[in-house]
């Protein structure tokens, strides 16, 4: 039986394109649609416990502030050490994939079903190890329906596309936060619903995704996976790919800067501002709805401007910097008002980077034929921050807190926010070298 090159929801007949070669045709606005809302499903499953679902559930568990908080970060950090291995791991192992579906597709499926197994695990959860455990397997399997899912742009998208798709994926990210927020904060007491209306939701948008997506067949059998070329996973030479190797590092430090503010975002809300648990809730739905309502525009126009004039590196720095500005003045915020004010100027800043920072990698990857593998390592740079934050900010915290009472003692947010702010800034800086890109 002859294998089909491509395969698609309805099995229309498809112009023969093999893995690999770069498309010159643009995609339809509804392939467009089904790419940002997959992206927004998974988000929402995603990243609704960073932001508040997991905060939540770790406060149900302990009771010390400081405790919580250490706990947050250990628990958050385990995770991320998994987005760190998985998504080069299954980014590699989906350009290798000869499914008779399709490389991407059985990822797609397959892991965001691991995902929601492991939420419902973490809603159930009473003890730190437990939510460190089914927070790792979380990630694991987000991570392994994300790399093949970044890889699908390179494999599916032309160059005159990219800032304009990187944008609706970006802000799709970010609407995915937003839909995350008001979950949470309508159902801070449920905690079966906090996660598994997301996990929902992520399953759906990954399997629409899925059946629309026309995923060529990979049909020459790759070389055997060898010890060596799995090392390689882990690695693409910043000397050999230096335009590369500075956007990975853009992408790591303005990652960085954000996940030291959002993995303790709730905390800063009940510590500093003096908000109870449900009001800080409520305070960060309502703080990333205006942050997302500021970075859809500024996305969309950011995406039609790089793509009708080429230009993506200022459009990056421009907004790095802007971002790490906004992180700076947080320091130094104390009132809910302050707060939203600042999550617009933030929104302002990613929503352009968002948009542009995509666009810029895809046209820097080394090769089309590891776009996975590559794109995978290029996601460490999302992934190692979000490990290392939370532990960072951890320390950074306990740097100089104040004792508020004999048991109990308030966070150093200052220099936690000036740092990831100076991060920020040094992350603005590294994206000027590259060339390749205008």
């Amino acid at each position: 039986m002859t294998i089909p090159t491509h395969t698609t929801l309805t099995d229309r007949p498809a112009v023969r394109r093999r893995c690999g070669e770069k498309p010159t045709e643009p995609k339809s606005p509804a392939f467009v649609f089904a790419l940002g809302f997959a992206q927004f499903g998974l988000f929402v499953a995603l990243l609704g416990p960073v932001i508040v679902s997991m905060a939540l559930k770790v406060n149900t568990v302990l009771t010390n502030p400081t405790e919580r908080t250490s706990a947050l970060g250990l628990v958050l950090g385990v995770g991320a050490i998994a987005a760190f291995v998985g998504n080069a791991l299954f980014g590699r192992l989906s350009d290798r994939t000869t499914s008779r579906f399709g490389r991407r597709r059985p990822w797609l499926i397959g892991g965001s079903l691991v995902m929601a197994a492991a939420l419902l695990l973490i809603s159930q959860a009473q003890s730190v190890p437990v939510l460190a455990v089914g927070w790792f397997i979380a990630q694991l399997g987000a991570n392994a329906a994300f790399a093949p899912f970044i890889a699908t742009m390179a494999d599916q998208l032309p160059d005159k596309q990219y800032a304009k798709a990187s944008a609706m994926v970006g802000v799709m990210q970010n609407v995915g936060v937003l839909g995350a927020s008001q979950i949470a904060s309508h159902m801070t007491g449920n905690m079966l619903g906090l996660f598994m209306v997301p996990a929902a939701v992520g399953v759906v948008g990954m399997v629409v995704y899925a059946l629309v997506l026309d995923d060529p067949v990979l049909e020459e059998k790759p070389d055997r996976l060898d010890w060596r070329t799995l090392a390689g996973t882990f690695w693409v030479s910043p000397f050999r790919n230096p335009d590369f190797g500075f956007a990975w590092w853009s992408r790591f430090l303005i990652i960085l800067s954000s996940f030291l503010f959002t993995t303790f975002r709730l905390n800063f809300l009940v510590d500093r501002v003096g908000l109870k648990d449900a009001e800080a809730a409520g305070a960060i739905a309502t703080g990333i709805l205006i942050y997302t309502g500021v970075l859809v525009l500024s996305g969309w126009v950011a995406g039609v401007v790089s793509d009708r004039t080429g230009k993506r590196k200022m459009l990056v720095a421009s907004s790095t910097l802007l971002f790490g500005v906004g992180v700076a003045l947080l320091a130094h915020a104390h009132t809910l008002s302050a707060f939203y004010v600042v999550e617009a100027i933030m929104g302002l800043a990613y929503g352009i980077y968002m948009s542009v920072d995509m666009a810029l990698v895809l046209e820097v990857l080394p090769n089309r034929d590891d776009c996975g593998k590559d794109l995978g390592v290029f996601n460490m740079a999302n992934a190692i921050p979000q490990s290392f934050a939370p532990f960072l900010g951890s320390l950074l915290l306990g740097l100089g807190a104040t004792a508020t009472s004999p048991n109990a003692t308030t966070p150093n947010y200052t220099l936690m926010l000036w740092t990831a702010a100076i991060v920020a800034l040094i992350g603005a800086a590294v994206v000027l070298p590259i060339r390749k890109v205008q």
